[in-house]
């Protein structure tokens, strides 16, 4: 009779490439470190951050799950205003990704090759390698993602449910980290219904890992629900700046292409060699859960990074299947992986430079260095009744983060998290607003006048005159909009 290949997992692992696997980990690394030392500024996302966990901290704000304010909290207090210090912890998660996605083409049967090649290929997705070493929630998400999968497939091999269990305190942190893994978590399931090994659905330390990680996420869901669920209301929002990735086509594309020039050609590959290699076959469910993803994502025009979470897993197939391809005699396709990656690190390293260069301080520096001369030059008793008010949270943010040599007063503002912050004193009936839309102050009833002009359509205005207190127009003033 004709033999028949298997298509169980393998019962037994390839040796762990520790040592390349473990070079190419420390070489993101030490580029992120070097990478986060060098830049000359804080990005727009990692001051608001910083800023939430310097005077904001709660179980939650508008679009930020609380996890990583409270990283640069702990960051901020141990080596105050020190930037590397702050972004020590993201450079670790994102060469800690590394050494997860090479551990997972290991569990699906990946030799060195395999496991060097998926290495390389999470090591050199361009946007891990622009923004990895910044603390930010994306640059915290792939590492979580990487290791719900990792868990869920040693599990098929090894049928061990203590690796379920761990599955509940990782998703519980990554949904305090940012929300989208509650739908991936969702997909996930679903997948696995539809496709397989449903075993695991009925495990039941499968739903006490679900149980787990609700019962962690539960505080910042209680704060969403407890303020009208505006995380709901941003998809909407960032549906309406698709603009920023070129809109939703090019969107959707560039939610491949974030992987690399070798990620790419892997989950190419992978998507394919999950449904047509018998041994791959019981991980299909990697393979859906990212295409339906990639749907949704698509249509909803989400964020183009929001798939870099599970890009690695994808390409960790593609590895495998490449590798069972070359040990089948069929090397067409095989040659292309090692040009690839080396093009991959060359295109990476350039991301590299780029995220340094986001740093640029420039006009931050400009913006703040304004806004404090302005203060400074109130009479001191209007200054002590004048709020500083960003018209966006980028500008709040940079003010609420600036040098405490300046005499700055605590930021405010109505845009994103800043306007689910307490409002400004109400003794204070004066402001000094920095931003383009004057328009925004209207519900209280100041009148605005110019100060200084700084380019780009953006100055900044001082006005009193109040009709109307900051208490009782603050739900006005909020928007998830940026102006």
């Amino acid at each position: 009779m004709p033999a028949t290949r298997s298509t169980a997992p393998p019962g037994t692992v390839p040796p762990f490439a520790h040592t390349p696997v473990g070079l190419v980990a420390a070489v993101v690394a030490v580029c992120h470190l070097v990478a986060g030392a060098l830049g000359g500024g804080r990005y727009f996302d990692e001051a608001l951050m910083l800023a939430i966990g310097r005077h904001h901290l709660d179980w939650g704000s508008a679009d930020q799950p609380p996890l990583t304010p409270v990283v640069a909290w702990a960051a901020d207090a141990l080596a105050p205003g020190v930037q590397l210090v702050l972004r020590v912890v993201p450079s670790l998660a994102t060469a800690g990704a590394v050494v997860v996605a090479a551990l997972l083409a290991r569990e699906l049967g990946g030799d060195r090759r395999a496991q060097v090649l998926t290495a390389l290929a999470q090591a050199t997705g361009l946007w891990a390698a622009a923004f990895g070493h910044l603390l930010t929630p994306y640059s915290l998400e792939p590492v979580q993602w990487l290791l719900i999968l990792l868990l869920l497939v040693r599990w098929i091999r090894v049928r061990d449910d203590r690796l379920l269990l761990a599955i509940g305190p990782v998703l519980g942190l990554a949904a305090l980290t940012k929300f989208q893994v509650i739908l991936f978590g969702a997909v996930l399931v679903l997948a696995l219904a539809a496709v397989g090994p449903r075993a695991v659905l009925r495990r039941p330390a499968f739903w006490a890992a679900a149980a787990i990680g609700a019962v962690i996420a539960a505080p910042t869901l209680v704060w969403q629900a407890m303020n009208g669920w505006p995380q709901l209301r941003m998809s909407s929002v960032v549906a309406g700046e698709a603009a920023l990735f070129g809109g939703p086509g090019p969107n959707a594309v560039l939610m491949l292409l974030l992987a690399g020039v070798l990620g790419t050609a892997l989950v190419l590959v992978g998507t394919v060699a999950a449904f047509t290699t018998p041994r791959l076959r019981p991980y299909r469910f990697v393979v859906v859960t990212f295409r339906v993803l990639w749907v949704v994502f698509a249509v909803t025009v989400g964020r183009a990074y929001y798939l870099c979470g599970i890009h690695a897993a994808v390409a960790a197939i593609g590895a495998v299947g490449l590798q069972q391809r070359r040990e089948s005699g069929h090397r067409r396709l095989s040659w292309v992986a090692w040009p690839a990656a080396a093009l991959a690190v060359l295109l990476a390293a350039g991301s590299v430079r780029g995220g340094i260069a986001a740093d640029d301080a420039t006009v931050p520096d400009r913006i703040v260095a304004a806004v404090a001369r302005a203060y400074a030059a109130l009479p001191p008793d209007q200054r002590e009744r004048t709020v500083v008010y960003g018209g966006s949270y980028l500008y709040s943010a940079y003010l609420d983060t600036a040098d405490p040599a300046l005499g700055l007063p605590p930021a405010h503002g109505g845009n994103r998290s800043y306007g689910y912050f307490a409002p400004p004193p109400g003794d204070h009936d004066a402001v000094l607003f920095v931003g383009s839309d004057t328009g925004a102050l209207a519900p209280t009833g100041v009148r605005l006048r110019p100060v200084a002009d700084l380019g780009d359509g953006t100055g900044i205005w001082f006005g009193d005159g109040m009709t109307r207190p900051w208490s009782q127009v603050w739900p006005q003033l909020r928007t998830l909009v940026v102006g």
